[in-house]
C-alpha cells in the first residue's frame, strides 16, 4: 500500500473557498448557477484523481500504441451517448435540452487540426489545461494564458472561416431517430475500441487494463485520496456531464469562457471589437455585457480548477516541482495560441467540440475527432523535432 500525505493547508483553504463561492453564486444569481459550479468541482476532482487527460493518451497511442487512455475515452463517449441521446431527442416530457451542434465545414477541420497540434505542444487539452492548472503546474498557467489569447483571436476571425461553403449542422438523431442513431454510434465506438486494443496487443503482446497505478488501504480511501482507475473517471465524467446537461440545458463546454475573458480584458484595455461579428448578438453579446460569474462556462471552469486543486491536495500531489525551460515556455506559448484559436474555429475543444458533439448526436463531433487526431500526429512529430520527447523507437517514451 502506498502512503500519502494530504496537504492539509491547501485542503483547508479550498473547501471553504468552494463553499463560499457556491453560496455567493446562489445569492447573487440563482441555485442553478451554484449547482453548476459544484458540478464543475466534481468534474475537476474526477479529472485529477483519474488523471483523465486526452493529449497524453493520444501521444502514448501514436508513439507506442498504448491504448488504455484511448479506450477510456471511447467508453466515456459511449456512456455519454447512452445518457444524452434520449434527453436530446425529447423522450422525457418536460425536459428540454440542446445538442452541441457545429457546422460541417472548413472551420471544424482547420480548428480541430490546429487544436490537435496545440494539445501536444501546450501539454494539455481543454479539460487537461484546467485540471493541471488546478494541480498547481506553473507551466500550464502559461499555456492557459495564451489559450485565452488564441480563443480571443478566434472570436475575431470566426465569421471569416464560416463564410466558406459548408454542409451546415447535421444531427444524426434528427436524421435517423435517436435509437437507431445511438445503436450505430455505439457499434462504431465498439469497433474503434477493438481496433486500438488489437493494435496495442500486436505491438506489445499484452493489453494494459484500467486498474489504478497504486493501491490504497480501502476503496473509500482510494475514492477520497485517489488515484482512480480510468474506468472510474469515465463513469464519473459521463454522469457529471449528464448533470451539467440537465442543469444548463446544453452539454458541458470549456473554451467559450476563455474567449469571453480575453475579450473583456481587451475591451477594458481600450480595444475595439465593433467589427467582431461573434460578439454582436445572441448569447455572446449578452455574456459580454454581464458579470463573468453569470456565464455558465465560466463558473464551471472555476469549479474544475477548484475541484482539481482539492483532489491534488488530498492526494499529496499539489504543486509538483518541475523545472521550466525556455523551450517549454516557447511550446506553451505556441501550444496555447493553437489551442485557443483552434477551439473557437472548431466550435469547442475536445470537450465542447468532440465529446459534447458526439455525445449529443452532432456529426461535426466525429469530424472534430478525425481532424484533431491528425493534428495530434503532427504535434507528436513536432515534439520530437523540438526535442521535447525522445525520437521514435527510443526505449523510454515520455508521457
Amino acid at each position: 500500500m502506498q502512503k500519502y500525505k494530504t496537504e492539509q493547508a491547501v485542503v483547508l483553504l479550498v473547501i471553504p473557498g468552494i463553499f463560499f463561492l457556491a453560496l455567493f453564486l446562489q445569492h447573487e444569481f440563482n441555485l442553478r448557477q451554484s449547482l453548476l459550479f459544484i458540478t464543475g468541482v466534481g468534474l475537476g476532482l474526477t479529472l485529477m484523481h483519474a488523471m483523465f487527460g486526452f493529449s497524453g493518451a493520444w501521444r502514448l497511442f501514436i508513439r507506442d500504441r498504448s491504448s488504455v487512455g484511448i479506450r477510456a475515452q471511447l467508453i466515456l463517449l459511449g456512456l455519454s451517448s447512452v445518457l444524452f441521446f434520449p434527453f436530446v431527442a425529447g423522450v422525457f416530457p418536460g425536459i428540454s435540452v440542446s445538442a452541441a451542434m457545429g457546422q460541417i465545414g472548413l472551420s471544424v477541420i482547420v480548428g480541430a487540426f490546429l487544436f490537435g497540434i496545440g494539445m501536444q505542444l501546450g501539454g494539455g487539452c481543454g479539460s487537461g489545461t484546467l485540471f493541471t492548472v488546478g494541480q498547481g503546474q506553473v507551466d500550464m498557467l502559461i499555456t492557459l494564458a495564451f489559450f485565452i489569447v488564441g480563443a480571443t483571436l478566434g472570436t475575431a476571425h470566426l465569421h471569416w472561416w464560416l463564410s466558406f461553403p459548408n454542409l451546415g449542422k447535421i444531427s444524426i438523431i434528427s436524421e435517423f431517430g435517436w435509437l437507431p442513431a445511438l445503436t450505430v454510434q455505439l457499434l462504431l465506438l465498439f469497433a474503434l475500441y477493438r481496433l486500438v486494443r488489437k493494435m496495442e496487443l500486436k505491438r506489445k503482446n499484452k493489453v494494459q487494463d484500467f486498474s489504478a497505478p497504486v493501491l490504497r488501504e480501502s476503496k473509500l480511501d482510494q475514492f477520497i485520496h485517489g488515484p482512480w482507475p480510468l474506468s472510474w473517471g469515465a463513469v464519473g465524467l459521463a454522469v457529471l456531464g449528464l448533470i451539467a446537461l440537465l442543469l444548463a440545458g446544453y452539454p458541458w463546454t470549456i473554451t467559450f469562457a476563455f474567449g469571453l475573458w480575453g475579450t473583456k480584458i481587451w475591451t477594458a484595455l481600450g480595444g475595439d471589437i465593433s467589427n467582431w461579428v461573434y460578439w454582436s448578438g445572441g448569447y455572446p453579446a449578452k455574456a459580454l455585457n454581464q458579470s463573468v460569474l453569470a456565464d455558465v462556462t465560466t463558473v464551471m471552469d472555476y469549479g474544475v480548477i477548484a475541484g482539481a486543486m482539492l483532489a491534488a491536495a488530498l492526494a499529496g500531489k499539489y504543486a509538483p516541482e518541475d523545472k521550466i525551460t525556455s523551450r517549454r515556455v516557447v511550446t506553451a506559448v505556441i501550444g496555447g495560441l493553437l489551442l485557443g484559436y483552434g477551439a473557437r474555429l472548431a466550435f469547442g475543444c475536445n470537450i465542447g467540440g468532440m465529446l459534447a458533439g458526439i455525445a449529443s448526436g452532432s456529426l461535426h463531433g466525429w469530424l472534430w475527432l478525425l481532424a484533431g487526431f491528425m493534428g495530434g500526429i503532427v504535434g507528436v512529430k513536432l515534439r520530437v523535432w523540438m526535442k521535447l520527447d525522445d525520437p521514435y523507437g527510443a526505449r523510454n517514451e515520455k508521457s
